[in-house]
């Protein structure tokens, strides 16, 4: 059996109670998919089912991506529930308030890398043994870069070098994955419009040491990003995709 419409494809979407990953979810389940939702706190994830209406679509899954038994059990919890595994989307993530590098505790840094990078790690590696056994074989699974893995903001060494390192996962993942059939792409986001960003509509440091306001975009229009990928055929991938507020300095020199 192919699967042929959004109404029989299955994703697993992690951070999903909260900005980026809800805007995806609801976007998902919008358009008919059947949606795990994970994340660490059950409340918002349930906030989300609710609110996105799906009924029996939507499955919550409170799971702690560092941790490896409860990232094996959210996926084994998605495939017995939905029966298989069409899509993931790496979302979950965080990073420290800006503190100055020689300041950064082993602590801190061992913080943000078990999220960013090793909890991203344990996902690609379950999707893969999902989707490697299935039948038809095969998936995508989209990993939520930044604008961070291209280039830092001050005092964000931590942060900045997990997301540099998510493009290092990408694309082994991508290569490795082709003969399993399972596409990998990572959506690269600058400015969304979420708890996250607040503090640029106050202004942020800029690399010249200045403090500006920053634009920000509505958050939805990310949702629609990881839907379009979400959606492609696995004959086609979007190995990079970035989506940014139109004026935030990013490109140039600021």
């Amino acid at each position: 059996m192919r699967v042929d419409s959004n109404h029989s494809k299955i994703a697993i979407i992690t951070g999903a109670g909260t900005g980026i990953g809800r805007a995806a979810a609801l976007a998902l389940l919008e358009a008919g998919y059947r949606v795990a939702l994970a994340g660490r706190r059950a409340q918002p994830l349930e906030e989300v089912a609710a609110q996105s209406g799906a009924g029996e679509r939507v499955l919550t899954v409170p799971t702690d991506v560092t941790d490896e038994q409860s990232v094996i059990r959210l996926f084994e919890t998605c495939v017995r529930h939905f029966g298989r595994l069409d899509v993931v989307f790496n979302n979950a993530g965080g990073g420290l308030p800006s503190v100055l590098l020689e300041d950064l505790s082993l602590a801190q840094w061992q913080q943000v890398v078990d999220v960013n990078l090793t909890g991203m790690f344990l996902c690609i590696r379950e999707a893969f043994r999902v989707m490697k056994a299935q039948q038809p074989q095969g998936g995508r699974i989209i990993n939520n870069g930044s604008i961070s893995a291209h280039a830092p903001r001050p005092n964000s060494i931590p942060y900045t070098a997990t997301k540099h390192a998510v493009t290092g996962l990408t694309k082994t993942a991508a290569l490795d994955g082709r003969k399993y059939n399972i596409a990998v792409g990572q959506i690269d986001i600058g400015n969304a419009d979420t708890s996250m960003t607040t503090r640029m509509a106050d202004g942020i440091l800029q690399a010249n040491g200045e403090m500006a306001v920053e634009p920000r975009m509505d958050v939805n229009i990310v949702g629609q990003s990881v839907l379009y990928m979400a959606n492609l055929p696995l004959d086609a991938n979007v190995l990079f995709h970035t989506v940014m507020a139109t004026r935030m300095p990013f490109v140039g020199r600021g």
